[in-house]
């Protein structure tokens, strides 16, 4: 029987700046504090994974600079016991993102530099020979030669996912919230490739082509389940969660479903909202791995991002399943 956890694409550094509130163009503000961190999908749900202490086994993908920062990252993945066979080193500076972290809000604003992560592609995919039971790729919008067109598939990464299927893998896809029209264009042809689509609020409206949240702001659980059911009759093949502020909501193929609503965290108490959903997404793919009940895999990526909020970078925070199932029974669950 399979086992492991894969996961490609993004790596890079995450310089964090916090600031009282964001300014109005062309206006100032005083950087409180700098934080660095390395992030990325591919980064963010591999430690998350090596932080719970499952003994599940890790493998990583993808591509960093022949820099400072990209031997940071190797060592990095090695000292956190993950297989790092799947990491290529190429002529492109390591991947950074500018981090604007609302110290008021709690929100975030992300300037992001491609860098060795635009080199990622189908070879590097296929150099991963992990006999792992789930592989993860993201984020789609955020790695060029993946997003670029293809004539036989639409997408580059349709092709990509398809034969990681072939191949055995339990395929599983996150995506970056941007702003545009290039989600359906992108993901769409992807869907029936996918067995696990883990996204936000935003990221799955963008795919249905419609808010999930009312004028006031309010998210509407009705149009949740309804963008759930279009994503899984586009082609995800077993399940969809969909995440949010407010909760996280699961259907699967056979039509079950489940919302579980988040735990709550004060606006003081929250030091920054910065991989959060990486944090959710990557107990999720554990609960999966796991084959947890789908209203236990919610509460346990819940707890995930709960413990997230409490921590400056996107992975300093990450829990021990251990300290997970105790926030839980503390919870009564």
């Amino acid at each position: 029987m399979r086992r492991g956890i894969v996961s490609a694409g993004n790596w890079l550094v995450d310089t964090i700046k916090f600031i009282k509130t964001y300014p109005t163009a062309g206006n100032l503000v005083t950087i409180e504090k700098v934080e660095s961190g390395f992030g990325g999908c591919a980064h963010n749900v591999l430690a998350d994974l090596a932080h719970l202490e499952s003994g599940i086994p890790l493998y990583a993908g993808g591509c960093v600079g022949r820099d400072a920062w990209g031997d940071e990252i190797m060592t990095t993945i090695e000292r956190m016991g993950i297989d790092a066979e799947g990491m290529c080193r190429v002529d492109a500076a390591t991947s950074y993102t500018d981090v604007m972290a609302d110290m008021t809000s709690g929100s975030r604003t992300f300037f992001h530099h491609h860098g060795a992560n635009a080199e990622f592609g189908e070879e590097h995919v296929e150099k991963i020979k992990a006999e792992a039971k789930i592989f993860h790729l993201g984020y789609l919008l955020l790695l060029k030669r993946m997003d670029a067109a293809d004539e036989q598939y639409g997408i580059v990464a349709a092709r990509v996912l398809e034969k990681l299927q072939q191949r055995g893998y339990k395929t599983s896809v996150d995506v970056v919230s941007e702003e545009g029209n290039r989600f359906r264009e992108v993901i769409l042809p992807c869907l029936k490739y996918m067995n696990y689509f883990i996204v936000n609020e935003i990221e799955a409206g963008a795919c249905f082509g419609r808010s999930l949240r009312d004028a006031q702001g309010e998210i509407l659980l009705d149009e949740v389940e309804a963008a759930a059911r279009f994503l899984l009759a586009e082609g995800v093949n077993d399940a969809v969660v969909i995440h949010f502020p407010e909760g996280g909501f699961g259907m699967l193929a056979s039509g079950e479903m489940c919302y579980e609503p988040s735990f709550r965290v004060p606006a003081s108490e929250i030091v920054s909202s910065v991989g959060a959903g990486d944090a959710f997404c990557a107990a999720m793919l554990y609960a999966l791995h796991e084959e947890l009940p789908l209203a236990r895999a919610l509460q346990t990526a819940n707890a995930a991002a709960w413990f997230n909020l409490h921590s400056a970078t996107a992975t300093d925070g990450a829990p021990t399943l251990k300290q997970i199932e105790e926030f839980l029974k503390d919870r009564g669950l």
